[in-house]
C-alpha cells in the first residue's frame, strides 16, 4: 500500500493515499487550449515516479530520465509485509536507492550507521519480491517471477500493458506471461519455467542440426549408420597398419647398405658391359686369324707355265724371298692377336670374378635391406599410423556426439511430456483455486455487463494457456474492462495472502472507449471490493469524462479524490513545471 509520494523540489506536489479507493483527478478549464494536455498534468507521470522508486528501469532521455528533471529526488512511502519503509531515488544516481524506517531485521549488503539501507535498484527489487510476494532473493530455476515483472501487472504502466490482461507490454515473452501468471493465479508455475528450460534445450538441438546441415559443425554430418561403418573400415586400416610397425626392424647402417648395394648394381653392370664388349673383340680376333693366309710361290709360276713362259731363276729366288717375309708377317700377326685374345680373355675372367663376388655381397645386402627398414621410413609409417588413429578417434567423437544428440532429443521429448503429464495433474489437484479466480472474475465481469464472462485457464503442450471471454466483446471498452475485471480478480486472491502488494493501480487508460454507464459501474465496484477485501485501489481518471450522472445515489467520487491536478496554471500540474 502506498501513503506518499514526494520529491526534493518545492514546486512537487505532494500526494498522500489512503487504504481503500484513492482517485487522483486531472481537471480541464475552459480556458485551456487544445495545445495543453491532462496527460501531462501528472497522472501518467505519478505512475512512472511510482515505478522509479520501486525499482523500475530507466532509460536516457525517456520518463523522468529527462534533463529538465535533473537532479530530482522522488520518495515513495508505503506500507509492505507489516512494515513501513520510505525509499528515495534520483535521477542523478538511478542505481542505487536510499530506504528508511522499518529495517531494522532486513537483511541487505550495505546499512548505514543510522540503520537506513543504501543498496543497488538491482538489490532493491530482490527486497520488495521478498516483502511483497514472498520470492526467494536467490531463486534456483533459471526461469521464474520476478518483482518487476508481477509488480507490473500491479501497477499497468503505459497504454502496451493494456493490450491484454495478461501481458504488461507487446514484446512480452511468453514464458514471462505464463510464470508470472500462474504466480499471481496461484498455480504451479515451476512447471512453465521447466517447460521453457526444455524448449531451450530443444531449440539449441535444432540450431546444432541445422548448423551442421550448413556446414558449420563438421562433427554431427552424417547417420550413426554411415559413421559406423567408417569407422569399422578405419579400425581395420589401423590394426593392419599397427601389425606393419611392429615387424618393422630398423637397421642403423640401413641408408649406407642401400647406397652400397646400389654402387655394387652400377659397378656390376660396368663389368658386364666391358665383358660384353670385350668378347666382341676377341670374336673378331678370332675371325682374322681364320682368314689371314701367306701367298703360295708354286700359285705364281704355274700361271707361268699355263701361258708357256720360263720364269728366270733369279725371279723364282725373288718370288721365295717375298712369301718368307709375308709368312714373316703374318706370323708376327698371329702371334699377336693370339697374345691379345689371351690378355683379354683374363681380363674377362677377371671381371666374372669381380661381378660373382659383387653379385654375392648384393645379394646379402639386398637381403638386409629387405628383412630391414630405414628409420626414416618407419617414421613415415609411425607418422601416417598416428593420422589413423586420429580419424578414428575423430570418427569415435563424431558417433557419440551424434548418439548424444540424438539422446538429448529423445530425452527432451520425454522429459517434456513427463512434465505436462505432472502439470495437467497437479493442475487438477489446484481445481479449487483455479476455480475461486475463475469464480471471482465472472462475478466482476457479470456486475458490469449483466452478462456473464468467463476466465481461461488451461494446460496444453505449450504450457499454460490464459484468455477471458465476456459475452458482447469486440470492442475496445470491452476489451479494457477484461483488464479491470482481471486485475481486480488478482488484487483480490491477493488482498488474503500474506505476504501481499496490497495494491492495484489504473491509469485513465484502462477506461478508454467505456460507455459511461460502465464506467461508473466499473468504479463504484472498484470501491466496494477494496473496502471489503482491504487492498488498495488508487485510478488516475480525468473529470471531462467522468459519469456522474450514472453513478449511483449515494456514491460520491469526490470524497475519495486525493489530489486535483489542472492547466489553469503552471503549477497545477504533478511536478509544479511544464516542459
Amino acid at each position: 500500500m502506498i501513503l506518499a509520494v514526494r520529491a526534493n523540489m518545492p514546486t512537487f506536489r505532494e500526494v498522500e493515499f489512503r487504504p481503500g479507493f484513492n482517485v487522483v483527478l486531472a481537471d480541464r478549464t475552459k480556458e485551456s487550449t487544445r495545445r495543453d494536455s491532462r496527460n501531462g498534468l501528472g497522472k501518467t507521470t505519478l505512475i512512472e515516479i511510482i515505478h522509479f522508486c520501486l525499482g523500475g528501469q530507466t532509460r536516457r532521455n525517456q520518463g523522468l530520465m529527462v534533463t529538465p528533471l535533473k537532479g530530482w529526488t522522488f520518495s515513495l512511502e508505503m506500507r509492505v509485509n507489516g512494515r513501513e519503509l520510505s525509499v528515495t531515488r534520483s535521477t542523478e544516481t538511478p542505481s542505487w536507492v536510499n530506504v528508511y524506517g522499518d529495517v531494522r531485521d532486513l537483511t541487505a549488503s550495505s546499512k548505514r550507521l543510522d540503520g537506513t539501507l543504501a543498496i543497488r535498484t538491482s538489490e532493491w527489487n530482490s527486497l520488495l519480491g521478498e516483502l511483497a510476494f514472498g520470492l526467494e532473493r536467490a531463486p534456483i530455476s533459471k526461469y521464474h517471477p520476478t518483482f518487476r515483472s508481477l509488480f507490473s501487472y500491479v501497477v499497468r504502466r503505459g497504454r502496451d500493458a493494456f493490450a491484454s490482461p495478461f501481458l504488461h507490454y507487446r514484446t512480452q515473452q511468453e514464458w514471462d506471461k505464463q510464470v508470472n501468471n500462474a504466480f499471481l493465479l496461484g498455480l504451479e508455475w515451476e512447471h512453465a519455467g521447466q517447460l521453457q528450460e526444455l524448449k531451450d534445450q530443444e531449440n539449441l538441438l535444432n540450431s546444432l542440426r541445422r548448423a551442421a546441415r550448413e556446414g558449420l559443425m563438421e562433427g554431427m554430418i552424417g547417420t550413426l549408420g554411415n559413421l559406423e561403418a567408417e569407422r569399422a573400415r578405419v579400425d581395420s586400416d589401423v590394426r593392419s597398419r599397427s601389425e606393419g610397425l611392429d615387424c618393422f626392424r630398423v637397421h642403423p647402417q640401413y641408408e649406407e647398405i642401400e647406397q652400397e648395394a646400389n654402387d655394387l648394381t652400377s659397378t656390376i653392370q660396368q663389368l658386364s658391359n666391358a665383358n660384353l664388349a670385350d668378347g666382341r673383340l676377341v670374336d673378331l680376333y678370332r675371325s682374322s686369324l681364320q682368314d689371314d693366309q701367306a701367298p703360295d710361290a708354286d700359285d705364281v709360276l704355274a700361271v707361268y707355265d699355263a701361258v708357256g713362259v720360263t720364269m728366270p731363276e733369279l725371279v723364282r729366288r725373288r718370288l721365295d724371298e717375298v712369301e718368307d717375309f709375308h709368312r714373316q708377317i703374318i706370323a708376327n700377326r698371329r702371334a699377336y692377336l693370339e697374345s691379345e685374345i689371351q690378355r683379354i680373355e683374363a681380363n674377362r675372367n677377371q671381371r666374372e670374378l669381380q661381378i660373382q663376388s659383387g653379385v654375392e655381397r648384393r645379394a646379402q645386402l639386398l637381403e638386409v635391406l629387405k628383412t630391414h627398414g630405414a628409420l626414416l621410413e618407419y617414421t613415415r609409417l609411425q607418422e601416417l599410423h598416428l593420422d589413423l588413429i586420429s580419424t578414428r578417434n575423430d570418427l569415435d567423437n563424431r558417433i557419440s556426439n551424434l548418439r548424444r544428440f540424438e539422446q538429448g532429443r529423445s530425452e527432451v521429448r520425454v522429459n517434456k511430456e513427463l512434465l505436462l503429464q505432472t502439470a495437467r495433474r497437479e493442475f487438477e489437484e489446484r481445481r479449487e483455486v483455479r476455480e475461486r479466480a475463475i469464480n471471482i472474475f465472472n462475478l466482476k465481469s457479470e456486475e458490469l455487463y449483466n452478462a456473464p464472462g468467463n476466465l481461461v485457464v488451461d494446460v496444453t503442450d505449450a504450457g499454460f494457456r490464459f484468455d477471458v471471454e465476456i459475452m458482447r466483446s469486440g470492442s475496445q471498452g470491452i476489451n479494457n474492462m477484461k483488464i479491470f475485471c482481471y486485475d481486480q480478480m488478482l488484487a483480490q486472491l491477493w488482498a488474503n495472502e500474506e505476504p501481499s502488494p496490497g495494491l492495484l493501480v489504473h491509469d485513465s487508460t484502462v477506461f478508454d472507449g467505456v460507455d459511461e454507464r460502465q464506467v461508473a459501474l466499473a468504479l463504484e465496484l472498484a470501491q466496494r471490493e477494496a473496502d471489503r477485501w482491504g487492498f488498495q485501489y488508487v485510478c488516475a481518471l480525468n473529470s471531462d469524462t467522468l459519469p456522474y450522472d450514472d453513478f449511483s445515489s449515494g456514491f460520491d467520487l469526490n470524497q475519495f479524490v486525493r489530489i486535483r491536478f489542472t492547466d489553469e496554471t503552471e503549477e497545477g500540474g504533478l511536478l509544479g513545471i511544464r516542459y
